[in-house]
């Protein structure tokens, strides 16, 4: 294989009809005939349904049919979990319809079927819903008392606990020098994307077809779970991925939309889409991120760390569903980062309340035990009045140390190791874009009026999530070679990326590989889909799988026509040549290979933050003046778009770190149920954002060498920024020890420390 587009930083082709508006996303597609849905969900957090009348609604004009959970033969189905399917979760699984119970306000109880959305939301106000309300369950330290039970039967609010263990900790503390203990917490975040979600689904009742426009991420994992839950063969359901507005883990799941859409169109034999509203979106698609951890790390005297023991404690929402034990998991594995820490000691709970589900939201569990580990690390620092980057230097998993044993996790038996690295290096490199023999001299430094702070953090980054994955190569009629794809796209750039590596694996031009196809579940015989930043990895290596074999087979049926040894022919952009004589490539229409990249592995890219910002302490503000992320991503085949996911997801980090947080009140109520409430980033909040992106230690596992990189600017996010402000404002005491950096909780902050320096 040539290296001649891998490793090149290439504009990415897909971004052409996007720029032109030629992208078509779901709601684009229309139908004759075609039912608008609107879904009416519970307005209360926490009670008991006692009857459901629609008769009202019905008249209203316009509607066509409403449905409820009455309407479905055996009661509603369950919301599957995806990842993490333990026994112990089924208890406290969602049904896809209200029935019995509501419990989180923006649970699906109805759906209204009408000639337009706007007729369907109108017939809202006619359908008459009785709920017997019960006491909410708001937060976990309400759910641990099991006052107010969310499941009856199951008695408690908690449905597990992880624990992740390593060396024997307890025995470590025992002996340690030096104890620290602090209570951490992070905001409640969800991962926004511009466009909402959507479902359109038309069954063919001749052809006993069932298609379903909208999928994404996993659709073929989504098409299995829909077979059973509507009675219809794998077969017989065709999932299509159209153009996305970002994904960030919470699109494209299994979500009880994606069983009441398709169901409806079946039910009434007419085509129905459901399009989300930004409200619908805030309450209905998962949530994540909102955990709270007591933490302790034992230390040597000189920063070398020899323990770390405590609890976490994950609000999952009122249902376990799709991935959402992912994050309470992570954040015990991972609690040590990049860290050489010989003995963990995690116990992750999981609470169920009465707010919106939790799933998967980019960097999940990391992003928490980021901002938990890295403020310890620097207020031990401070304590033990050594140098917090040396204390990092001291702690860093080295190249020689590889591959490296992490913490494992009950009950999940999950054993890993990280695969490669010199993880030292990127703390280097960020210190040196950031040049910190100058701006480390402005540490804490009064200058018109606000403080400079710098924030060092450093950052491990999971991806390549098995167990496999599938392509196919095919060539087209006039000579160029199609791509298709089992992963899906949620706006990384995998018709760049994966037409890069197809053509080097091939040794054609880019050009050559004229279409990359993905979105439809009749492409490959199976596929895996887009999440934990596993689509070059395995995405990458099942095409270059497919090169190989699509290339013996040119090779055998070129050698038949050619009449020579396969052995002797060669592909030649256009043609076949071997034994003096050529045919062209387009002879060969419809030849066909599909690749398969197996792999149970994870890959680890690795990198540092550093950041310099300003903190006005009359108003609480942040200000970024320069941010650097260095990371090394094994190899990076395409490193214009490694750069663009690292600082797309810094900016999504530095949201969580000072604006997001999704607030509840004591009764189950959402208080950010809009933008003007739950705050986002704009381009011009952040403007100095650099990426660096490295490629010194090709990952073992796959062939490419390739490592996961779409999640390294969020990890480390929230604990850089927070370091900055406690290095700013650490002449007046200031430790922050919750997300978001809010202007309130930094001005509190300040006023706390300046009544305790007046006692």
């Amino acid at each position: 294989m040539k290296n001649t587009f891998i490793g090149q930083p290439m504009e990415r082709r897909e971004d052409l009809r996007f720029l032109r508006g030629r992208g078509e996303y779901v709601d684009d597609v229309a139908l004759p005939g075609l039912l608008h849905a609107a879904i009416l969900r519970s307005s209360v957090a926490h009670g008991k349904i006692k009857s459901i009348d629609t008769s009202a609604a019905l008249k209203r004009p316009g509607v066509h049919t409403v449905i409820t959970a009455a309407d479905m033969p055996g009661g509603p189905p369950i919301v599957p979990m995806r990842l993490q399917p333990l026994p112990e979760f089924k208890p406290f699984e969602q049904p896809a319809i209200a029935h019995e119970k509501v419990r989180y306000v923006g649970e699906p109880i109805a759906v209204v079927l009408a000639a337009t959305a706007a007729q369907a939301e109108d017939a809202f106000d006619a359908i008459e819903v009785e709920i017997e309300e019960l006491p909410a369950v708001a937060d976990w330290t309400v759910a641990q008392r099991n006052n107010s039970v969310l499941f009856d039967k199951q008695g408690t609010n908690r449905s597990m606990v992880f624990e992740s263990r390593k060396g024997d900790a307890d025995a470590a503390f025992a002996s340690a020098p030096y104890v620290r203990k602090e209570r951490l917490r992070t905001g409640r975040h969800y991962g926004l994307t511009m466009e909402p979600r959507g479902v359109m689904a038309t069954w063919d009742a001749a052809k006993g077809m069932l298609t379903i426009y909208g999928a994404a991420k996993v659709p073929f994992f989504n098409r299995r779970i829909l077979s059973a839950q509507i009675g219809l063969p794998v077969e017989q359901i065709e999932m299509i991925e159209n153009d996305v507005g970002g994904g960030y883990g919470a699109r494209g799941e299994f979500y009880p939309e994606d069983f009441l859409i398709p169901f409806a169109a079946r039910h009434t034999g007419r085509p129905v889409k459901w399009i989300e509203d930004r409200r619908e979106n805030l309450i209905a698609m998962n949530h994540a991120r909102e955990e709270e951890a007591i933490l302790e790390v034992a230390c040597a005297r000189d920063g070398t760390i020899l323990a770390i023991r405590g609890e976490v404690h994950t609000d999952m929402g009122a249902y376990m569903r799709t991935n959402g034990a992912v994050g309470a998991r992570n954040v015990s594995q991972f609690m040590a980062g990049p860290y050489r820490v010989p003995h963990v000691k995690i116990d992750s709970s999981l609470w169920m309340t009465n707010k919106t589900p939790v799933g998967t939201y980019r960097g999940p569990g990391r992003f928490e035990a980021n901002f938990f580990l890295e403020r310890m690390i620097d207020m031990i620092a401070e304590e033990l009045r050594i140098d917090r980057i040396d204390m990092r230097r001291r702690n860093l998993i080295t190249a020689k140390e590889q591959p490296y044993p992490i913490a494992t996790v009950q009950p999940t038996n999950a054993v890993d190791e990280y695969d490669s690295g010199h993880y030292p290096e990127t703390l280097e490199r960020a210190l040196q874009e950031i040049d910190w023999p100058r701006v480390s001299k402005l540490q804490g430094k009064l200058v018109d009026g606000k403080y400079h702070g710098i924030g060092v953090v450093c950052f491990i980054e999971g991806g390549a999530a098995g167990p496999k994955e599938t392509a196919r190569l095919e060539v087209n009629g006039d000579g160029t070679i199609s791509l298709y794809l089992g992963t899906s796209s949620v706006g990384q750039g995998v018709e760049t990326i994966f037409a890069q590596i197809a053509a080097d694996a091939l040794e054609v031009s880019i050009e050559r590989i004229r279409h990359v196809h993905h979105g439809s579940t009749a492409y490959v015989s199976d596929g895996y889909g887009a999440y934990h930043s596993r689509s070059t990895v395995m995405g990458g290596s099942a095409v270059l799988d497919a090169a190989n074999n699509f290339l013996a087979a040119l090779r055998e049926a070129g050698a038949k026509r050619l009449g020579c040894d396969a052995n002797a022919v060669t592909l030649d952009e256009d043609k076949l040549t071997g034994g003096g004589k050529s045919v062209p490539l387009r002879e060969f229409a419809g030849l066909t290979q599909e690749g398969v990249f197996l792999n149970k592995k994870h890959t680890y890219s690795y990198g540092s933050h550093v950041a310099h910002i300003t903190v006005d302490p009359k108003l609480g503000r942040i200000e970024i003046i320069d941010y650097v992320v260095v990371q090394d991503v094994g190899r990076a085949i395409n490193p214009l778009t490694v750069k663009g996911q690292m600082i797309g997801s810094l900016v999504q980090g530095l949201g969580g770190a000072v604006l997001e947080d999704l607030k509840y009140d004591e009764n189950g109520q959402i208080l950010t149920g809009s933008l003007a409430d739950y705050l986002l980033p704009l381009a011009s909040d952040f403007p100095n954002l650099r990426g660096v992106v490295l490629d010194k230690y090709p990952s073992p596992i796959n062939p490419l060498g390739a490592k996961g990189a779409g999640e390294g600017g969020i990890i480390a996010a929230g604990g850089c920024m927070a370091n900055a402000v406690a290095n700013a404002l650490s002449s007046l005491g200031v430790q922050p020890r919750q997300l978001p950096l809010s202007p309130a909780y930094i001005w509190e902050l300040l006023q706390q420390a300046g009544r305790k320096a007046a006692e």
